[in-house]
């Protein structure tokens, strides 16, 4: 069992070292930013700390007329 942790730890510091790259490259994090602040940040790729992002009402109708048209243009092609 000890030999399994130990196993583990290593493949957590494995993970956190690529996922540190992985952040530097993405200009994200910054290149000081060490495994242990990876693991008690929000999860990557959340933007604004993880905030969930609320559409607005007004971009979802124009969501929705923009695919209203798509499928009217789509229905006139095919007839």
């Amino acid at each position: 069992m000890e030999a399994a942790l130990v196993g583990y730890q290593r493949q957590i510091e494995e993970i956190q070292t690529k996922m540190a790259e992985l952040r530097r490259r993405l200009g994200g994090r910054g290149a000081g930013a060490s495994a242990s602040a990876a693991t008690s940040a929000p999860p990557a790729g959340k933007g604004r700390a993880g905030r969930k992002h609320r559409m607005s009402a007004e971009g979802r109708a124009r969501i929705a007329a923009a695919q209203r048209a798509r499928w009217a243009k789509f229905k006139r092609a095919s007839d």
